[in-house]
């Protein structure tokens, strides 16, 4: 009995040793993943011949099938450089890639011998295998090696679905069927794990069926054979490794450790001729930036034509974005997320060991200022990241710490400030130390006092309730005297509809800055420092926009909304052009009136199931 019970503990101490190197493995096999930060995603197929929704556009029966097959006769794949595909890939400051080998059209791109497969080699113009060259020409530049395999085929006689409308049997009718479709499948991920050894497997299409249907777990053994560390992505019926969420940049950081924005330059995934509302590259490196301080990656598309060259429009993209991950390397690879909103009034991130914190500045302006930093005296340095010969001070006062950037020379796109601590930075939420109208009224310091009232109405503190401001200005009596700073006092009444009655702004994640809102809860004010080195950008609003305009100017001025999927609830972003002639010298305040109250959207962003 003594020794069944010392045999038991044994094997149960065995057992939690297993269990802990294998979270232990989890996580490490992650390392490169989580360090990663950018990653391109090419979709290339038959698509691109008549420049189509990939797969979709005969699902939903905007083609019918035979004449999207067609488009076989026209991939070419003539001008396909997959040695220029992977050196543009890497200057482009991406550590991996992601390239569709089969999308849900069961166009095969590689050499498959599954049965009744439709391949690019066989029965293509191109008659090429054209995934083998593309791995072994991004394996050489030393990136990492991701393959995107659509769970369902639509064109293949084994499966189930055909078009929206259309289905070719059910399961319960027909097993065996079903069976030697799961066959088909999983000799294809067979030949793909043993050909190219890949690192990380995206799925996509799980939707049309669940986890035993797929035979999901079976599927994930199958590829741990080959690769014990593969990394997979959600889309398994959750069988995988990090989230996925798509077009929509998340609003607040998704719960999953590893996650994974996928995200189009314009509105398509393939290439589409006349898609032209293409994301400037500053829009793309902020996107980055968003993804970098929640703790993200970055999966961004390209869209090849079918004779293998890349869109202009896509390539200088891919150049400018090259241009600001080669200079800002320190401040993207191998971090994790920032502060909260209450400490940094804008985007951050930590270095793997919590002692350098990257401050993303998306404006020239004077000064930053940090709050609640438990260890604000152990700053060892402060630095523009990229620029050695910027000078950038820094300095503690009363639990807020001042960074001086006064004789900076600010990235067109996004400037970083890198702060250096003797130990891992911590940080807790601030205690705000009263500000009152005479205190404001009164500070030299015209940019203080103006983020001051700012901050204060951010948090829904009004302190203009009951001061004699008037809603337009005019006979405005203020509490004024010989110590009144009369730039302050000027600023408050040209802004004066922006601070009357107005309350809390925006909760984190939805601007980059300060805000409030009207006191009806339609219009909202966006406080913006400095001069914009790009457009100003809103998240998760509901809302239709009914006119923006800068307030105390009057100016109307224009805004675009990208990534608005017309059949999803999920809102697009609002990108603002603010004009560099109408900027106030001190802070601007934009007013966006809305369509209705303002509402908010702050759920989880996931995988998109319909494409109509």
């Amino acid at each position: 009995m003594k020794f069944r019970k010392i045999s038991l503990f044994v094997l149960l101490a065995s057992a939690c040793l297993n269990v802990s190197a294998q979270n232990n493995v989890s996580t490490q096999k992650m390392d490169w993943f989580e360090d990663a930060k950018l990653g391109i995603f090419i979709h290339w197929g038959i698509y691109s011949v008549d420049g189509i929704s990939e797969s979709w556009s005969f699902f939903n029966n905007y083609i019918n099938h035979d004449n999207y097959i067609k488009q076989l006769n026209g991939f070419t794949a003539k001008d396909y450089k997959p040695k220029e595909w992977a050196k543009l890939i890497k200057e482009a400051g991406a550590k991996y890639t992601v390239i569709t080998t089969k999308h849900h059209d069961g166009i095969s791109m590689w050499n498959t011998k599954a049965d009744k497969a439709i391949t690019t080699l066989q029965d293509a113009a191109a008659k090429q295998d054209v995934i083998t060259p593309f791995v072994k020409a991004i394996q050489e530049e030393g990136l990492h090696t991701g393959l995107y395999y659509s769970l369902p085929d639509w064109s293949h006689p084994y499966y189930d679905v055909f078009t929206r409308n259309r289905k070719r049997y059910e399961l319960k009718a027909e097993p065996t069927r079903w069976d030697n479709y799961v066959k088909y499948y999983q000799k294809q991920l067979t030949e793909l794990s043993e050909q190219y050894k890949p690192e990380l497997l995206w799925f996509d299409g799980d939707w049309e069926h669940n986890a035993e249907e797929w035979k999901a777990k079976e599927t994930l053994n199958l590829l741990r054979k080959y690769n014990p560390n593969i990394i997979i992505n959600s889309r398994l019926n959750h069988h995988g490794d990090y989230d996925t969420p798509e077009q929509g940049i998340p609003v607040t950081r998704p719960d999953a450790k590893f996650w994974e924005l996928c995200y189009t330059m314009n509105d398509s995934w393939g290439y589409q001729p006349f898609d032209k509302k293409y994301k400037s590259p500053n829009m793309i490196i902020r996107t980055l930036v968003d993804c970098i301080s929640m703790g993200g990656n970055l999966l961004l598309d390209i869209g090849p034509k079918a004779d293998g060259t890349i869109p202009e429009e896509q390539l200088n993209i891919l150049k400018q974005l090259g241009r600001w991950t080669h200079k800002h390397a320190a401040a993207i690879y191998g971090t994790r997320a920032g502060i909260p909103f209450v400490n940094y009034g804008g985007k951050s991130a930590l270095s793997k060991d919590g002692k350098t914190l990257y401050l993303y500045v998306y404006e020239q302006k004077s000064e930053l200022q940090l709050k609640g930093l438990v260890n604000n005296t152990s700053i060892k340095g402060v630095s523009v990241v990229g620029d050695a010969s910027a000078k950038v001070s820094v300095k503690s006062e009363n639990g807020t710490v001042q960074v001086d950037l006064t004789k900076v020379n600010f990235d067109q796109d996004v400037t970083v400030i890198a702060l250096n601590f003797a130990e891992a930075l911590r940080w807790a939420v601030p205690q705000e130390t009263e500000v009152t109208l005479k205190s404001v009224l009164d500070n030299k310091l015209t940019d203080r006092a103006l983020g001051q009232i700012a901050s204060t109405l951010h948090a829904g503190k009004n302190i203009f309730d009951n001061s004699g401001l008037t809603v337009d200005g005019l006979d405005t009596k203020l509490p004024s005297s010989n110590a009144t700073n009369p730039t302050v006092l000027k600023w408050i009444k040209d802004h004066a509809e922006a601070l009357y009655e107005t309350g809390k702004g925006l909760p984190e994640g939805h601007y980059e800055g300060l805000s409030a809102l009207s006191k009806d809860r339609q219009t909202l004010y966006l406080f913006v420092e400095g001069k914009p080195t790009g457009p100003i950008a809103l998240k998760g609003v509901k809302n239709g926009v009914a006119r923006i305009r800068v307030v105390g100017d009057g100016s109307m001025i224009n805004h675009e909304v990208f990534n608005k999927l017309y059949w999803s609830s999920i809102p697009g972003i609002i990108y603002i052009q603010a004009p560099a002639e109408r900027l106030d010298k001190n802070m601007t305040v934009i007013a966006v009136l809305l369509d209705a109250p303002i509402q908010l959207y702050r759920e989880k962003v996931g995988a998109i199931e319909n494409n109509l």
